[in-house]
């Protein structure tokens, strides 16, 4: 039950308050260290350089989010660095997690 569903209403503006306060986080990449930074640091020129994207990411507390998000979306994720993981890091992980499911 939400602060909002118990009130009468006289508190409404301080309930919503409580409300924004104690409702869980938006989604994860509300949460992400790479919102804060330069986004053509993640989608680099073939062959360029991901150590600083990498280096953000592996700071970053919604990594795993994130990574998750690109192996189950491969066609919106297809190119940059997604979770710390380049294309190729992804690809490969992919492939080892469909082996050991199977």
């Amino acid at each position: 039950m939400t602060a909002a569903q118990w009130s009468d209403g006289a508190a409404g503006p301080v309930l919503s308050l409580f409300d924004e306060l104690t409702e869980p986080a938006g989604d994860w990449r509300d949460l992400a260290l790479c919102a804060e930074a330069d986004p053509e640091a993640w989608f680099p020129e073939k062959g360029g350089a991901t150590k600083a994207a990498k280096n953000v990411c592996r700071w970053c507390d919604v990594r795993e989010d994130c990574l998750d998000y690109a192996l189950a979306n491969p066609d919106l994720t297809g190119f940059g660095i997604w979770g710390g993981k380049s294309e190729r890091e992804r690809r490969v992980l992919r492939i080892t997690r469909k082996e050991n499911a199977a």
